[in-house]
């Protein structure tokens, strides 16, 4: 992908275009928080790439039209697989599976739509070459890293497309993962539910309520009316097999909450205090109530039969992540809230993201990347004709596998040359936002 050739000023007017359409009615409604959201994007290009998904897709889709097809290894149905729609180095991470086993895995399944499986490879390329950038490595070591991460998909898929047994292709967990995701899973093992619910709640009558102060909000009467309305259509989205004892849903405390990150921006939310599987109070869980946004990658999907499938923009969510993610959180469902669809989901103690901080010796990072390689791969193999939805009628590894067995030699080549394009123009990007946002330029800022 050839970087485009603009002068900052007409890239600048293209960010601030696309920020438009993406951010412009929450951005009003909220300014406050996109001054937070905006300045974390301004600390690095990597945080400006993770923030800017819609000006990606945009770029993306401009370059692989070119009034033709959406790209090589891109037919009927490798267009037309379930993506995780924001797949960059910092979306993995561990939670606990509704079997109680600790996962290391994708996370963030905000973005997940049904598109081209390539355009999830090239988010992630792209952010491997910011990170290699952003730790001095060299051309040449990016190249490595991006080649290593696309021969483990393709080496994953073809296993997977090929019938490997489950002992041969597990998912990370204590047992199998080693290097920084044991790490992180060992870090998950030793949080408990009690941490988590002392940080945020406290005993008052013998029951436990959340604390005031550290983002919560209290609310007026209607609010909580609306907000318990909302939870009990929740209920109905739940599997039979979710939860079995009736006492788990009972409420004890709601609250709305501040404090957001990049991705969410201006998004209302809450947060529900709930019984949880006995009468003990540290086993109490909260849930959350999130208003689901917009995926970028949608604005580029053109087929209706998509578009139609979906509730909501909450209930596509939900459904995203059940069909892209195995044995998901048991607490994960839809509701509706003011007419606007909403994500719920546990706020779980178990979850811990993959930190690269500390990760800087080549070869770690790319035994790293190799594993996110394989998970992705698994992610893409998940979301088909067994994952209990019609809307990609078909397997999935195997219409991936057959695509990439066609241009076996050049499916490396193409992350590595996107890899080194975006990652230039993202870094380029970076400091135009920055000049855009110091001088005031940015509407309704």
């Amino acid at each position: 992908m050839p970087v485009p050739q603009l002068s900052d000023e007409h890239r600048g007017e293209e960010i601030l275009a696309v920020f438009d359409t993406a951010f412009g009615q929450l951005l009003a409604a909220d300014p406050a928080a996109f001054r937070v959201k905006f300045r974390k994007m301004a600390a690095s290009a990597f945080a400006f790439y993770r923030g800017t998904a819609s000006l990606f897709y945009r770029d993306l889709d401009a370059g692989d039209h070119d009034g033709r097809d959406r790209g090589p290894y891109l037919d009927e149905r490798t267009s037309r697989v379930w993506i995780h729609g924001d797949l960059h180095a910092e979306n993995f991470g561990t939670y606990m599976d509704s079997t109680g086993r600790l996962i290391f895995n994708v996370n963030d399944f905000d973005e997940a739509y049904v598109g081209p499986f390539t355009w999830d490879l090239k988010r992630f390329a792209a952010s491997v070459a910011l990170i290699g950038y952003a730790k001095a490595l060299s051309d040449e070591q990016i190249t490595e890293l991006v080649t290593v991460y696309a021969g483990a998909y393709r080496e994953r898929i073809r296993a997977l497309a090929t019938g490997a047994k489950s002992d041969e292709v597990p998912p990370f967990t204590l047992d199998s993962a080693q290097g920084p995701l044991l790490d992180a899973l060992r870090d998950a093992r030793s949080l408990t539910r009690f941490g988590l619910l002392d940080s945020m709640t406290e005993i008052r009558d013998f029951e436990r309520r959340f604390a005031p102060g550290g983002g919560s909000v209290e609310l007026d009467a209607a609010t909580r009316y609306k907000v318990l309305a909302a939870f009990d259509g929740y209920l109905e989205t739940l599997p039979e097999s979710s939860l079995t004892r009736p006492d788990s849903y009972r409420v004890k405390d709601v609250v709305g909450r501040r404090g957001i990150g990049i991705g969410s921006a201006g998004l209302p939310s809450y947060n529900i205090l709930l019984e949880g599987n006995s009468d003990a109070l540290e086993n109490d869980v909260v849930i959350y109530i999130k208003q689901a946004q917009t995926p970028a990658v949608s604005r580029h999907i053109t087929d209706q039969a998509i578009r139609d499938y979906f509730q909501h923009e909450g209930h596509r969510t939900v459904i995203s992540q059940r069909a892209l993610q195995a044995h998901a959180d048991p607490w994960l469902g839809w509701t509706e809230l003011d007419g606007a669809g909403q994500l719920v989901a546990e706020i779980s103690p178990y979850a811990v993201d993959l930190d690269w901080g500390d990760i800087d010796d080549p070869e770690e990072i790319a035994e790293v990347v190799a594993d996110l390689g394989r998970a992705t791969a698994a992610m893409h193999a998940a979301a088909d004709d067994q994952s209990g939805e019609s809307l990609v009628p078909f397997s999935t590894e195997r219409a991936i596998d057959a695509a990439i067995a066609a241009d076996e030699e050049g499916f490396a080549p193409l992350l590595v040359d996107f890899a080194h394009a975006y990652g230039a123009r993202a870094r380029a990007d970076h400091q135009i936002f920055v000049d855009l946002f110091r001088n005031g330029r940015i509407p309704g800022l």
